[in-house]
């Protein structure tokens, strides 16, 4: 009885040691199967696959936290644009208390002081802040009075306008840097009109060449009768010839402030009403 139980023991032990071989030999024969399934040269492909997702993953990390800042920028834009529409509709109540025209100051030399009358022949005019305050009017006609001009015209540009531009076109011009610029060429233009009208007891030497230079290009075709500067003419405060006073010029032109002729070896840039 005891040899039996012994024998039974052995063969139960045997069979279990056989069927765990088994077991072993069909593993290693999955093994060898995903194997050939997955050659070696495979795993470079497989490697620049997960690079490529680890790449795309960190483009898309990158995207939204862009997404999230744009998000955050939205109400500061929101009040920039309130407060710039709340200036606008306040310069152009202010406006409505500016002369359409201001009269030569040699007709009126007899009158009022106190008036608000342009200084003769000054570039960098200060009575020119207040006329920069016109916003979209269009510039009074010319007086029948011999002497007589209408100021130039300053016509400024909207929010609207400077965003239709293409991002290429704006670039990072600001509306600010924009119709400073316009300003800084109704200044010009100002300045030229003077010279035109001034007689020539009251210039100064050193202008009555160019006087006479300007009376010359004044009467030429496509010039006369309009607001005009000359390119040598752009010496700043705000718009000066480096390539952010080019942009703006590039912008003006676009928008149809302003447009260019040549006559001689000069480059004129002329004034005109927006379409």
């Amino acid at each position: 009885m005891m040899m039996d139980s012994t024998t039974e023991a052995s063969g139960s032990s045997l069979e279990s040691l056989m069927s765990s071989f088994n077991a072993r030999i069909t593993h290693l024969q999955e093994l060898v199967i995903a194997r050939n399934m997955f050659p070696a040269s495979s795993m470079a492909d497989l490697s620049a696959v997960d690079a490529a997702v680890k790449a795309m993953e960190l483009q898309v990390e990158a995207i939204k936290d862009r997404l999230r800042e744009e998000t955050q920028a939205i109400p500061k834009t929101k009040k920039l644009i309130n407060a710039s529409l709340k200036q606008q509709k306040k310069l152009q109540n202010m406006s409505l208390y500016v002369p359409s025209q201001l009269v030569d100051s040699v007709a009126v030399s007899n009158s009022n002081t106190s008036r608000c009358l342009l200084p003769e022949f000054s570039v960098q005019d200060p009575g020119l802040e207040t006329l920069n305050l016109k916003l979209d009017e269009e510039p009074a006609p010319l007086p029948k009075e011999k002497k007589g001009r209408s100021s130039p015209p300053v016509w400024h540009v909207t929010a609207s306008e400077l965003d239709s531009l293409s991002s290429y076109m704006r670039g990072r011009l600001t509306l600010e840097k924009v119709n400073a610029a316009i300003n800084d060429m109704a200044s010009y233009a100002e300045a030229n009109a003077q010279l035109i009208i001034a007689p020539k007891k009251k210039l100064a030497e050193n202008l009555w060449e160019k006087a006479l230079e300007i009376r010359d290009i004044a009467t030429m075709e496509g010039v006369k009768g309009k607001h005009f500067f000359l390119e040598s003419d752009i010496k700043g405060p705000s718009l000066k010839l480096d390539n952010t006073g080019k942009a703006i010029l590039t912008v003006l032109r676009h928008l149809g402030r302003i447009n260019e002729t040549r006559v001689g070896h000069h480059r004129i840039i002329i004034l005109q009403k927006p379409n």
